[in-house]
């Protein structure tokens, strides 16, 4: 199954300007009363079925059926766009979590209480996702964030633990890079992918999204900077994705890496490399890592139907039940957000148990700057770029970065 999304920019058709407020009828004009449309970006056959599967598990007892709408992840925002303007928009939107400001803002999408969804019980970082303006609009059936993954041969070998606050890390990747092998691998892509994988380090270290020249957020560029001028990861971090970066721990030329789980597929089907996951170092010891949370959620547009957005709330309701939950996040390697889920995940398979910690402490990119997110991502590439290109410094960086920001919101 593909990476999840959460992950990536916002298409440009829904970035800036949302021309069309949603929901006026959100269904077609001549819908099946008893068939509950959503749309969505499983596209993928295996990722579809498995989807119908768990609809049809909800819809049945109820005497409903469910049509996915399915279309590249990076049109899902544009059609529904088109859907809203036709009248036509389904009965769900699934969308991805960074694109919910974008349509909530519209005052298109229905409050989740008033379709009959329980909210309680949810992660917090999982209804922050959900979540803009203070209103739950979207509920997430599973999320996705990031940690460092090792190679326990190679940190066996050299008599080394994985590393905890950024001092060992650095020092922790020095040793082990050697020959071929880097010592640390992560993604600095001009892009949502490097964006990404930055964040953990950037908010950890006390970084602000809504005022990137803070003062606070230098010391992650600094740390970066330092790694690719030890040598301890490839000068190569600019143009690497997060996929490219596991092709490297897989190859065997990276002993550490910051990625995701849904990188778990890849790394459970090799006998290469035995790998292991820890939580991602922080500046100082005893500090909690503070990493995005990414994935899709599921709401619920506005319609003239009443009865359509009961059934779409019975619907989601079902899915996010605690049995629901724990199946689907094991088929898709994410980890459950009702809490009780994730415990029973973490149990289940401790060898992923450090994504469930930190999934807990995870933020949504959006929860502080809301529709503004696009524009920040965009400037935080371009500081890590610059910085690790040598075009700049770390305070330069992220006082151009904030203009650049600033200039965007306009």
């Amino acid at each position: 199954m593909r990476r999840p999304r959460g992950i990536r920019v916002v298409a440009a058709a829904s970035a800036a300007l949302v021309p069309v407020t949603l929901g006026l009828t959100g269904c077609a004009a001549t819908p099946d009363p008893g068939t509950v449309t959503v749309l969505n970006s499983a596209t993928d056959a295996a990722e579809h079925g498995a989807n119908q599967k768990f609809f049809d598990r909800c819809a049945e007892p109820l005497g409903l059926k469910v049509e996915q709408i399915s279309v590249p992840a990076d049109t899902v925002a544009s059609k529904a766009l088109r859907m809203a303007s036709s009248d036509s928009l389904t009965d769900i939107l699934e969308l991805d979590g960074s694109e919910l400001p974008q349509f909530a803002e519209t005052g298109g999408l229905r409050p989740l209480d008033e379709v009959g969804l329980d909210t309680g019980g949810f992660s917090d970082s999982a209804t922050s996702l959900g979540s803009y303006d203070g209103t739950q609009y979207a509920v997430a059936r599973s999320v996705n964030s990031l940690a460092l993954l090792y190679n326990k041969d190679l940190l066996r070998a050299a008599d080394l633990e994985p590393p905890t606050t950024w001092a060992e890390l650095r020092q922790t990747a020095k040793k082990l890079t050697s020959g071929d092998t880097y010592g640390m691998a992560f993604s600095a892509s001009p892009n949502a992918d490097g964006v990404y994988q930055f964040l953990p380090f950037f908010w950890s270290g006390g970084g602000d999204e809504a005022r990137l020249d803070n003062g606070k957020g230098e010391a992650a560029l600094t740390l970066w900077k330092q790694l690719l001028g030890d040598g301890s990861v490839s000068k190569s971090v600019v143009n690497w994705n997060q996929q490219d970066v596991n092709d490297q721990f897989v190859a065997g030329r990276a002993a550490m890496m910051i990625n995701g789980p849904w990188q778990v597929p890849v790394l459970s089907a090799q006998d290469k490399v035995d790998w292991a996951v820890a939580t991602i170092p922080v500046p100082e010891a005893g500090q909690d890592a503070i990493a995005p949370i990414g994935g899709t959620v599921m709401a619920v547009p506005k319609s003239d139907d009443s009865g359509r957005e009961k059934n779409a709330g019975k619907i989601l309701t079902c899915l996010n039940s605690e049995r629901n939950q724990l199946a689907w996040g094991e088929s898709v390697n994410n980890v459950p957000t009702k809490a009780s889920a994730a415990t029973s995940y973490a149990e289940k398979y401790p060898r992923l148990a450090p994504f469930v910690d930190l999934v807990a402490t995870a933020r949504s990119r959006t929860a502080e700057v809301g529709t503004r997110w696009p524009v920040v991502n965009d400037a935080l590439a371009g500081a890590f770029q610059s910085v690790l290109t040598g075009g700049a410094g770390p305070e330069q960086a992220l006082r151009n970065a904030q203009r650049q920001a600033s200039a965007g919101e306009k």
